[in-house]
């Protein structure tokens, strides 16, 4: 899975290198080598199986971060899905939140004509939204289960990436409520992701009505394109529900004082922005920890 992984990838970094490793992951050392890395996958999730990427924590102030080069990505991933037979349900369900959450940080772009990777992000999201129902149960279908490894290898290998500039700004938000709380990842992305959504769908309305009309299959026949994104979402936030996960922070056992300590965590005490859809600021990462309680 995607904790042992990016473990492997860390460890693969700080063996040949003198200092701390975690001077990577705070930019003051730059990559120059790293051992091999293979994986056998045994929960389709973080796709870190085929990625560039590592996320570790630093318990010394619960700080979690990513890295991104090209050095670590593994050499080789063996997927068979008949490893994943055994996940209990909620588990599967998380891998799932996160493959998801994979591809819409991709989905949601301001580049325009990118008509083939929109689609090809669409195709994924069916295909894992169609698949989990089957998988949740009858747990050893291999054929469902086959299709959502290869979803979460193809959610996270870049392809779908190819000429977009993805947002990001919800795993970060993220990664601060699994750095503090040790939620899973995914049940963290299922909370953030719609919270999220509400915050910046009017930015570009027609990529939500896109968004909910090919994946959720929301009617044109709404009112108006304010009433078939929100549809949208409010669809996804039920899927998140159906599936097992917790969609507020609430439902996961989370208080609301610590947004501030977190959202400064995210934006480097205000001093920088996250995300590209739209540039989040600190006020901005509080008020989505708001919207998701």
């Amino acid at each position: 899975g995607g904790s042992v992984i990016d473990t492997a990838k860390a460890i693969a970094m700080g063996v040949p290198y003198e200092g701390n490793v975690w001077d990577f992951f705070a930019g003051k050392a730059q990559l120059e080598e790293a051992l091999p890395v293979g994986v056998i996958l045994t929960i389709p999730a973080t796709g870190s199986e085929a990625s560039d990427a590592t996320v570790i924590t630093n318990e010394n102030g619960w700080f979690k971060i990513g890295f991104h080069h090209d050095l670590i990505r593994p050499k080789f991933a063996i997927m068979n899905p008949e490893l994943t037979y055994t996940l209990p349900n909620y588990q599967t369900a998380c891998g799932v939140a996160d493959i998801m959450a994979h591809v819409m940080e991709r989905y949601f772009t301001n580049v325009k004509g990118v008509d083939l990777t929109d689609r090809f992000c669409e195709a994924t999201l069916k295909t894992v939204i169609n698949n989990v129902r089957i998988v949740l149960k009858d747990p050893t279908n291999y054929n469902a289960r086959a299709e959502i490894m290869w979803a979460g290898t193809i959610a996270h290998n870049d392809l779908l990436s190819t000429g977009r500039i993805g947002d990001w700004a919800s795993h970060k938000i993220e990664h601060e409520l699994s750095a503090i709380y040790d939620i899973a990842h995914g049940a963290g992305l299922a909370i953030i992701f719609p919270a999220w959504m509400k915050y910046v769908y009017k930015h570009d309305i027609n990529r939500f009505v896109q968004f909910a009309v090919r994946v959720w299959d929301v009617n044109l026949a709404y009112e108006n394109l304010e009433d078939i994104a929100l549809e949208g979402i409010r669809r996804m936030t039920e899927f998140f529900k159906a599936i097992g996960l917790p969609v507020t922070l609430k439902e996961a056992g989370i208080s609301d004082d610590r947004f501030e300590e977190m959202a400064n965590k995210c934006t480097d005490n205000g001093n920088k922005k996250i995300g590209n859809f739209i540039k989040l600021g600190k006020e901005d990462v509080i008020n989505i920890y708001k919207l998701a309680k």
